[in-house]
């Protein structure tokens, strides 16, 4: 069961030298340089953030209730991994600051950081990290989205540059420290691009180096690696 009629969110295209995995794409080379060279005009706004590697998740608000889903659009407690039903139980705990932050028919779209993927986290916050407040396929700008979701008391990702147009190897630089306790190498940085106050697109960049999974059960055939006890943060 979808109760968005759609995915919950949607993928990110790449930076040109950014690491493709399955099912993935390059961004358009006029994007590329919008957020990393050089503005249309005076009105473009350039928001660079550390990307998170974690489980895609979202809290949506329809007819009323407060559901929570995974990024395919279905309700979390019927996925068949177990992060996600500890995601399920975690947003039934935190329900009435859902209920407060959302207006009908909104989701908050954030990464869970419950579980290791394949960067390990010694988190110093709770471990869901919202990034995008959405009606349908429309997302707040990030004026409006930290208006929103500050006085609700959570972290949203690191931001590493707001202004003009800046290129890969300048952030680069500016990742080799996590703003959320990467104890492995930060996996790389999502650029956001605004003007005249609407979000135009997303584009992000992923280092060539990183392996997708490999503290995941299904992949090392080991225990799972929680960032931090799931009796305790859920």
């Amino acid at each position: 069961m979808k109760p968005l009629g759609q995915k919950a969110y949607g993928t990110i295209p790449h930076l040109s030298k950014s690491r493709i995995g399955e099912g993935d794409h390059h961004c358009e080379i006029g994007q590329e340089k919008i957020a990393t060279e050089k503005p249309r005009d005076k009105f473009d706004l350039v928001i660079v953030q550390e990307k998170l590697d974690g489980s895609n998740c979202s809290i949506a608000k329809i007819n009323g209730q407060i559901i929570a889903l995974t990024r395919s659009g279905y309700v979390a407690d019927t996925s068949p991994f177990e992060q996600h039903h500890y995601f399920s139980k975690w947003v039934e705990k935190e329900k009435s600051r859902f209920d407060k932050l959302l207006f009908e028919g909104e989701r908050v779209v954030g990464e869970w950081l419950l579980q290791a993927h394949s960067t390990r986290y010694n988190l110093s916050h709770e471990p869901f990290v919202p990034f995008d407040i959405m009606q349908k396929h429309q997302r707040l700008n990030y004026h409006n989205f930290m208006l929103r979701i500050l006085p609700f008391g959570f972290t949203i990702p690191h931001l590493i540059h707001i202004g003009q147009p800046i290129g890969v190897n300048w952030v680069l630089k500016h990742i080799e420290k996590s703003g959320h306790g990467a104890i492995d190498k930060v996996e790389g940085a999502v650029w956001r691009v605004e003007n005249k106050g609407k979000v135009d697109f997303l584009v992000k960049f992923v280092r060539p180096d990183k392996q997708d999974g490999i503290y995941l059960p299904e992949i090392s055939n080991l225990p799972p690696v929680w960032n931090c006890d799931p009796l305790s943060c859920c």
